[in-house]
């Protein structure tokens, strides 16, 4: 295919998709930079600058920058993320929970409006807090505090909310891609232009050096590259579906299969448990006037020793944990048994689960040791070449989720590719059946 880009505009399907998800995505940015009735969004800026690294910064960078603004999509997608979340965790202690996630499409029905109410639920708290926040921690940015403010604040934020969630399940539904990833994709990545200026104007002042620069820049494209193939790689377990008879006279003939198992199978979830409980000192030393809380801050300040120990211990146990609460080998190997497929020189049953944990648990100590690298090395590297505005786009939590996400949806437009290319083919092409020329139709 000599310029793929040019074949996805000319497939009627696919151009739909794309056009309907990009006019979802300007809506969403759209609303994103519409502030939210009786703020100063001056003030609240100008305050929002010294809460980097706290737990107001990490959530503003998921949502593109919309709480530091207070939009009206101040929010984001974060209630629905952190209900789906919730409901993932849930299902490996609550039977209820397990159970519908096994009921196939009436389950998962069930469990998606569950979701949606829990959705509701997270952000009126939320539109709560951050209205108390502001209204009591940032002087002036509050026209007429009081109950009127914080009521019209949770039925705008909650609004906002509810609204970018059904967003995110049309993209999904009718457009290209996952609609809830890709809001977050475009959220993290809002901030490159402007942070891609701000390095310009330091080169142009001689605060950073250009060779410096073009030295990070062949280095972040490594790590983006390595990103890359570790997020795609995985072990291929083989496995053997034997022969079987399905009635009369035919025969199911032998095949042969494999269960993939990815290095990373716990994804960016790790970076984000570990960085929550990480930013925990500094949130709460920057409210707080207790002296211990101020050394326990400047203990595991980022780019200390201490805080990269901790963060890499932190990665490497959520890893484990994550991967042990997504991936069950009892239900695969179980599954495995009831189609009568089973692993080259493993017995079917417990021992298979047992094998695939035993696999799991080995590829999963590199997995979470590149983890740990990505959320450290890059961020490390463009803080010291004196650009941390970058850190952001290509930090390691946005790294990884802008990497995971776009592969996703490459995958999904090669899909409609091959699925294009084989329809055409299958109704031009001709074939012998049974001595004669027969037309596919």
């Amino acid at each position: 295919m000599a310029n793929p880009v040019a074949t996805l505009w000319r497939i009627p399907e696919l151009r739909s998709k794309m056009l309907f998800t990009l006019m979802c995505l300007v809506l969403y940015r759209i609303g994103a930079h519409i502030t939210a009735p009786w703020i100063d969004v001056a003030a609240l800026r100008e305050y929002a600058g010294t809460l980097q690294g706290t737990a107001f910064g990490i959530y503003d960078m998921f949502v593109g920058g919309g709480l530091s603004r207070a939009t009206v999509f101040a929010l984001g997608i974060m209630p629905y993320i952190s209900a789906s979340i919730m409901f993932q965790l849930a299902a490996a202690v609550v039977p209820s929970v397990e159970k519908m996630q096994k009921e196939g499409e009436d389950g998962r029905k069930k469990l998606t409006q569950w979701t949606r109410y829990t959705t509701v639920l997270l952000a009126i708290f939320q539109a709560y807090g951050f209205s108390l926040f502001i209204e009591t921690q940032v002087p002036g940015a509050v026209q007429n505090p009081g109950l009127a403010f914080r009521l019209m604040m949770i039925l705008t934020l909650t609004t906002g909310a509810v609204f970018i969630m059904w967003l995110g399940e049309q993209i999904t539904e009718r457009g290209i891609g996952n609609g809830m990833s890709l809001l977050i994709f475009f959220g993290i990545i809002e901030g490159l232009p402007a942070a891609l200026y701000e390095t310009g104007r330091l080169v142009g002042l001689g605060q950073v050096n250009p060779i410096a620069l073009v030295v990070l820049a062949a280095a972040l494209a490594l790590i983006i590259a390595g990103t890359v193939a570790v997020t795609m790689a995985a072990r291929k377990i083989p496995v053997q579906i034997p022969q079987k008879v399905m009635g009369r006279g035919r025969i199911r003939q032998g095949q042969k299969s494999f269960i993939p198992l990815r290095i990373n199978m716990a994804g960016v979830m790790p970076i984000i448990f570990a960085q929550s409980i990480m930013i925990v000192p500094a949130t709460l030393g920057q409210f707080s006037d207790a002296g211990w809380l101020d050394r326990i801050s400047e203990t595991f300040a980022v780019n200390s020793w201490p805080y990269y120990v901790a963060f890499t211990v932190l990665i490497v146990f959520f890893t484990y944990f994550y991967t042990a609460i997504i991936y069950n080998p009892v239900d695969i190997a179980e599954n495995l048994k009831k189609q009568g497929a089973f692993v080259p020189g493993i017995k079917p049953g417990a021992r298979t689960a047992e094998y695939i944990d035993r696999v799991m648990s080995r590829i999963s100590l590199p997995g979470a040791l590149f983890l740990a690298a990505i959320a450290l090395i890059p961020s490390g590297m463009l803080t010291a070449a004196g650009v941390g505005g970058l850190s952001q786009v290509l930090g390691g939590t946005g790294l990884l989720i802008c990497v995971g996400v776009a592969l996703d949806t490459v995958q999904q437009m090669q899909q409609h590719l091959l699925l294009r290319r084989y329809d055409g083919f299958m109704k031009k092409g001709r074939v012998k059946f049974r001595g004669r020329q027969e037309r596919y139709i």
